[in-house]
């Protein structure tokens, strides 16, 4: 745009910010915060402003865009720095967590900074950590969003960026820790529980038998239920309907939970990890939604 022009194009909604000259025929917005993501914006430029090209606007030129997703870098920050994951930010440049302005420039525009995984976590947590980070991240977005009273879906949208930032604006961090749980086939079973990287609980467990076997891999926790009475079609085709507490489902059917049984350590289930009650209820306060669970 010409020199001479002294009108500057405007942006519905108002974002705080100047526009600037950057060159002989270049008007830069320098805002001062940043649009939510998923806001619908309006940018006018107006009649009488002179283009590149030499030409005088004789009306008002109208452009309209929606605010895409902010970098997928800030989101884990976010979420290490909220508490959400076994890893913690070192970053000498990152915005004071009170300032929203600086805050909603960061989701755009991410502090340089590095990731460090805690003291005491098992490998199988480092390696997802480098080879599987998004299931990580999934995890740690479930707990927040049934933290913070969200659908909790761990998927992302324009409302969770908004909570996300409004969280770390109000320090509303994750004080009930990370936790992270290991079911071992190997005999004895066991299930070892890890939180904020120390180990909590290492208990005898029970997996699925042959015909019907614990998948292996990781899944985040997806349901939790004080009690409930589980019903089903045993291998031999009776039905069955057991009493179990302390469930926290993690892969379709399959979940950690107290069930009576003369013994455990090794495979009696139909894919669900068993456990004694006292160390059902001791899991139970650790678990949360999101939690990952690792079959091996």
């Amino acid at each position: 745009m010409a020199r001479s022009q002294p009108v500057a194009p405007t942006l519905l909604p108002r974002l705080a910010g100047r526009w600037r000259r950057v060159g002989p025929r270049t008007l830069r917005f320098f805002a001062a915060s940043g649009f939510t993501p998923g806001t619908k914006v309006t940018l006018t430029v107006p009649k009488g402003l002179r283009a590149a090209a030499g030409g005088t606007l004789s009306h008002p030129v109208l452009e309209r865009y929606v605010v895409g997703e902010p970098s997928t870098v800030r989101l884990v920050q976010l979420l290490a720095t909220l508490g959400y994951l076994p890893v913690h930010l070192a970053s000498a440049q990152s915005p004071p967590s009170d300032d929203l302005r600086a805050q909603m420039r960061a989701l755009y525009s991410p502090p340089r900074g590095r990731f460090v995984v805690g003291r005491g976590w098992p490998v199988s947590l480092r390696s997802l950590w480098t080879g599987q980070r998004a299931l990580v991240i999934r995890g740690a977005v479930m707990d927040f969003q049934s933290q913070r009273g969200l659908p909790m879906t761990g998927v992302l949208t324009p409302a969770l960026w908004s909570r996300l930032v409004s969280a770390l604006v109000h320090r509303q961090y994750n004080h009930a820790g990370y936790t992270y749980a290991v079911a071992s086939e190997a005999s004895p079973e066991t299930l070892t529980l890890y939180h904020n990287g120390a180990v909590v609980l290492h208990t005898l467990a029970n997996t699925g038998i042959s015909v019907s076997p614990t998948a292996l891999g990781t899944y985040p926790v997806y349901e939790r239920l004080r009690s409930q009475v589980m019903q089903g079609i045993n291998p031999n085709g009776v039905p069955y309907a057991d009493p179990v507490q302390f469930v926290s489902y993690f892969n379709g059917g399959d979940a950690v939970h107290y069930m009576p049984r003369a013994s455990y350590g090794y495979p009696q289930s139909l894919g669900c990890v068993e456990l004694p009650y006292a160390a059902a209820q001791r899991a139970w306060r650790y678990i949360s939604y999101g939690t990952l669970v690792t079959v091996i």
